[in-house]
């Protein structure tokens, strides 16, 4: 199974000729490639699969996403009893 997170993106660079952008997952920031979505651009929603942006998105599906995930890991903090790392 393959998980993709949703981020927006917050500023656009290159590196070594591929381009890249800084995207924003809820307050965690991360370095993704652009090469498969090359019209995403600041303030673009994109789904993030290791590392790499696999789609566009708009932010009312990008923050549903999220908030299945948010929902997924309250559940399994649940269950533990703990909260996840």
């Amino acid at each position: 199974m393959c998980l993709g997170i949703p981020g927006q993106v917050l500023e656009v660079h290159e590196d070594a000729g591929l381009r890249m952008a800084t995207v924003d997952f809820g307050g965690v920031r991360r370095e993704v490639c652009l090469s498969c979505t090359p019209d995403a651009d600041v303030g673009t929603y994109v789904i993030v699969h290791v590392g790499f942006a696999i789609t566009e998105v708009n932010e009312a599906e990008a923050r549903r996403t999220f908030d299945v995930l948010r929902a997924m890991a309250d559940a399994v903090e649940g269950e533990l009893g703990e909260p996840l790392p």
